[in-house]
């Protein structure tokens, strides 16, 4: 155990009890943790570990983590349960799932449930609240949250004449780093300047490039999209012609899984990908490589991302309060940064970077600040009512534009007519 963790259990272990002496002399407590896994690194083994901490640190309760598969499997199998009767007791599900899970009437918030005040629930970064509220009440907790950070390689800078510790600041110093850093060998490209992915997530690493446009996908109610704004359309249109015009980013769909090894194996110079992959990089890529936030257009700026810790209604008292131990737990300052440290994730508080394991790792890797120092220019990420087709209504779109399929115009008056068509009935 390390000493981090040895320190968690420590601290959780003198807390005021939650439980009544009665429920302690019972049988142990037992909830379900559904959890999903979205980027590279032990995570498995990871959230078993820190399972078994909590249950040293908690006689009484226990915990039975399931790895669920990717967030959209996580989110499938939950629900699927749920309508049987049989959800999980809490679960991590993406941080945009929040009115999914409303309208299901399948969570409780935690502004309700026992050992829960409005001290600890403000003590997440604005940023990631705003996935997490709505209508007064906090229905997620930030667990497994990010942004979407650049990653660059500096040899290759270096063989292009780039500054290797400087990247691009701008949408124009970006172009033109990537006209740089792109090599030929007669017809084929030997070396892509940047690769932003397009598959997986399209919709939130676009909305990169519309925050930095200075323009929101979405309202707060989540009842109304905006995808056919100008803003919006010039940010896809930049996208696409970094392909299409400039011939410095790999043509038609980008795989989000693949960006990684293909930074790896040197393919591309620069990549967008979730500062959750910030373990998996520093790990694996056999060269020098920085971190930085994401250029400017208009403005800096990136969605959050992410998942959040959610209570199903199906939780009886004691397993509710089984719940808010396991998420303060999780949360609390030496684990949320053991947990940063351990896969990249942001570490959720600002009292988790004030720790001696955190502030030791930043000296160390300077580099595993920048996701947190870019969340005062972060947005909410694109959540909406009936999410999962109001996305799908974007991403097709995004595809079909970045293949060649439609203008940027039309492809996002597409995506706005369908958006529309489904959430006019929430408003």
């Amino acid at each position: 155990m390390t000493l981090t963790r040895r320190r968690a259990l420590q601290s959780l272990a003198a807390a005021p009890a939650l439980a009544a002496p009665a429920v302690l002399a019972q049988a142990p407590v037992e909830i379900v943790f559904n959890y999903p896994i979205a980027v590279g690194g032990p995570i498995t083994r990871l959230i078993d570990g820190y399972c078994a901490d909590f249950e040293r640190a908690n006689p009484g309760f226990r915990v039975r983590p399931i790895y669920a598969g990717t967030y959209q499997d996580t989110l499938t199998k939950t629900l699927t349960a749920a309508r049987g009767g049989d959800a999980p007791e809490t679960a991590c599900l993406l941080s945009v799932d929040i009115f999914t899970l409303i309208d299901e009437d399948a969570i409780l918030p935690w502004d309700d449930l026992p050992g829960v005040d409005g001290a600890w629930l403000d003590s997440f970064y604005p940023a990631f609240l705003e996935n997490s509220r709505t209508g007064g009440k906090t229905w997620g907790i930030p667990f497994q949250r990010s942004t979407k950070v650049l990653y660059w390689n500096k040899e290759m800078f270096r063989d292009a004449g780039l500054d290797p510790e400087v990247a691009p600041a701008t949408w124009a110093e970006q172009l033109e780093f990537a006209r740089r850093l792109t090599r030929r060998e007669g017809d084929q490209t030997a070396q892509w300047g940047i690769q932003i992915p397009s598959s997986g997530f399209p919709y939130w690493l676009f909305q990169g490039l519309t925050t930095q446009n200075d323009v929101r996908l979405m309202n707060p109610e989540g009842n109304r999209t905006f995808y056919d704004d100008p803003k919006v359309v010039e940010a896809l249109q930049y996208w696409m012609d970094l392909s299409m015009t400039h011939r410095v980013h790999p043509p038609g769909i980008v795989e989000w899984g693949t960006t990684p090894r293909d930074f790896f194996e040197r393919k591309v110079a620069m990549m967008w990908t979730t500062t959750g992959n910030l373990t998996n990089v520093r790990r694996n890529a056999p060269f020098p490589f920085g971190v930085a936030m994401l250029p400017a257009g208009r403005r800096r700026g990136s969605a959050t991302g992410g998942g959040n810790i959610y209570v199903f209604k199906k939780a009886n008292a004691a397993q509710r309060e089984a719940a808010v131990r396991f998420a303060k737990f999780l949360t609390a300052p030496e684990l949320a940064a053991q947990w940063g440290i351990d896969t990249g994730y942001v570490a959720v508080t600002p009292a988790a970077w004030e720790t001696q394991a955190m502030k030791a790792y930043v000296a160390d890797f300077p580099a595993a600040a920048v996701a947190r120092d870019q969340l005062p220019h972060a947005v909410a990420e694109l959540s909406t009512h009936e999410n999962q087709r109001v996305t799908k209504a974007l991403n097709d779109n995004l595809q079909a534009a970045l293949t060649g399929r439609k203008q940027a115009g039309p492809a996002m008056a597409d995506a706005q007519a369908e958006a529309e068509r489904i959430l006019r009935r929430y408003r």
